[in-house]
């Protein structure tokens, strides 16, 4: 286990499948706000969903795939980000986030990411780093940009329609692993370490 500081008052560390209650709560105060950006699957309804959540990011833990991390402020979990995937044959991957409201505007999605960033470019080799959003998504656009990503394109119509039936953009950003390790000041997070996820339990 580890918990990087955040700033803030704020922690990052590893969300695992033991912590599904925690999460499931924080579900509930979030789905609202989250619901139109992130895959269906994602948004538990219960306790066991919560745990099936977490167990299939431990899982992709344990095949060095996918990994998930929550975000707590004054104790209390309130996001979080992850690697939706992790591919060091190729040297690619993708982070991804979610935040409650009450969370936003002080700055911890792009802090957090940058950790991830580091450890995946500095530890794991990964060339190409990930961020897939949509264009009505402002917040995600914006950290995107203070990321120091540039937008490689846009998949039209490419995500499953929505409740009301319609069919959304893609917009693709990556930042390459020479341009990450050149760009200018990053945000302040304190030593880099290596996110792992110590519990990896089976569906």
């Amino acid at each position: 286990m580890f918990d990087l500081p955040l700033g803030d008052h704020a922690v990052l560390r590893p969300l695992e499948p033991w912590q599904a209650e925690e999460f499931a709560a924080h579900l509930d105060r979030a789905r609202e706000h989250i619901a139109p950006w992130v895959g269906r699957s994602f948004l538990a309804t219960d306790v066991a969903g919560a745990r099936e959540v977490l167990r299939r990011y431990a899982d992709g833990q344990a095949r060095d795939d996918a990994r998930i991390y929550g975000i707590w402020l004054d104790g209390v979990l309130v996001g979080g980000t992850m690697f939706v995937s992790l591919d060091s044959a190729r040297g690619v991957c993708e982070v991804g986030c979610w935040l409650e409201p009450a969370a936003e505007g002080r700055g911890l999605i792009t802090r957090a990411i940058t950790h991830l960033i580091d450890w995946a470019v500095d530890v794991r080799g990964i060339a190409r780093v990930e961020w897939v959003t949509t264009p009505d998504n402002a917040r995600s656009r914006n950290v995107a940009k203070r990321l120091g990503m540039s937008l490689d394109g846009v998949l039209r119509q490419s995500l499953p329609p929505t409740v009301d039936g319609v069919r959304r953009d893609r917009e693709i950003w990556s930042v390459l692993a020479d341009e990450w390790r050149t760009r200018g000041e990053r945000p302040a997070v304190g030593t880099v370490r290596a996110p792992h996820v110590t519990d990896r339990a089976p569906r």
